[in-house]
């Protein structure tokens, strides 16, 4: 099975499933020198794990982390970092009845037709339980990021119906964690939980989208075409489960625009450099970014594991027959996607930033250092 590994000079490759032992990672191409312990990573898995609220899974997983090498004395070495979570709250029992009985709209079957087996406990492999592994890698990207000046930050902006429009990065900041819903307009927030409660009331879910941004990300970012950085960031955001739509700048509502209305005029910064006037792009033009705010949203389904009678079939003695999913399961994806949605936004800048060189080695730690163009960590012809 292929698709386990993304990235090119920070690549992560993962290994895990749902209700198997452990989760678990290895991330290569993190630079020497950077201070790390895995304090640096539990809080964004404390972010994602289960059991945070009402509106979440009731499994109870610690998600705690365990680095089990590529640091020495608080500090990277340059060499692989693997890292370790263990699953403490399995229960394979319940998933049974769907062994050669595929799950409404899950990757039961697909699964099962490409591979001629599964691990069924939990869905196994394609369980969402396998973006705990991406959350810890992406922790390591984000602490590079933030040495060198990047802040990466994102938000539920849309549950069903109810919308949180022109919320702020600072709001963001300011508000998304004192909510279960993670929602920068906490009075929004309030109009999603009562939303998420009904749906979940009824043995049913609901689905919703996360809005991210980024800042402080240099220009320069990604080539034309298949190396875009919307086509890389779109790779990342389509791989999170339940993805149904990865959108930038103005996405889908730019064809409501005419040439003239869309199209941003240049005007010189303060420092004489050509910066555009306005953000429609989100922070892309031409597949690569102008150093202004990268902006998205991704949308997420809703969870197709839910209490609610749905009719399947087992393939093996060829009869239909009703399949109620009992187990625990989230009643809405995004509160807990947020975290996930920003380690993806971060492991593909970083990466990017390697490939370009734009990691400068003497702001590993947070020191200040002068900043560095011509350093390639991985030679010129890695650019």
């Amino acid at each position: 099975m292929n698709g386990n590994t993304f990235g090119r000079l920070f690549q992560v490759t993962t290994f895990g499933e749902s209700h198997g032992e452990a989760m678990g990672c290895t991330v290569s191409g993190c630079p020497a020198g950077l201070e790390l312990t895995e304090k640096d990573i539990q809080g964004d898995l404390d972010r994602r794990k289960p059991g945070q609220s009402m509106i979440t899974t009731s499994r109870g997983e610690p998600d705690a982390v365990s680095i089990k090498s590529g640091t020495q004395d608080g500090y990277t070495t340059g060499t692989p970092i693997g890292m370790v979570i263990q699953n403490k709250d399995a229960r394979s029992g319940k998933y049974e009845p769907f062994i050669t009985a595929p799950r409404p709209s899950h990757g039961d079957f697909t699964y099962s037709a490409k591979f001629g087996t599964r691990n069924w406990g939990g869905g196994g492999r394609s369980s969402a339980r396998e973006t705990v592994n991406w959350v810890a890698a992406g922790a390591i990207a984000k602490k590079i990021l933030s040495a060198q000046g990047v802040e990466i930050k994102a938000h539920v902006n849309r549950i069903g119906d109810v919308e949180a429009e022109g919320v702020s990065f600072e709001e963001m900041v300011e508000h998304s964690e004192e909510n279960a819903v993670r929602c920068g307009d906490p009075a929004v927030a309030a109009e999603m939980q009562a939303l998420i409660e009904e749906f979940q009331e009824a043995g049913d879910s609901i689905g919703g989208s996360i809005e991210f941004e980024i800042r402080g990300a240099p220009r320069g970012l990604g080539a034309p075409r298949f190396d875009s950085l919307p086509a890389r960031l779109g790779q990342a955001m389509m791989s999170v489960p339940a993805t149904t739509a990865f959108e930038f700048g103005l996405g889908r509502e730019a064809s409501e625009y005419s040439g003239s209305e869309r199209n941003e005029d240049w005007q010189f910064d303060e420092e004489g450099d050509p910066v555009p006037v306005g953000n429609d792009h989100g922070g892309i033009q031409g597949g690569i970014s102008t150093g202004e705010p990268i902006t998205g949203e991704v949308t997420l389904h809703a969870p197709t594991s839910i209490p609610k009678e749905q009719t399947t079939v087992d393939w093996e003695t060829g009869e239909e027959k009703q399949a109620q999913v009992i187990g625990r399961h989230d009643p809405v994806l995004p509160p807990r996607g947020v975290p996930v949605v920003e380690a993806m936004c971060a492991l593909t800048v970083v990466d990017f930033m390697l490939l370009g060189g734009r990691i400068n080695p003497d702001r590993m730690d947070g020191r200040p250092g002068e900043y560095d163009t011509d350093y390639h960590p991985s030679g010129p012809d890695e650019q």
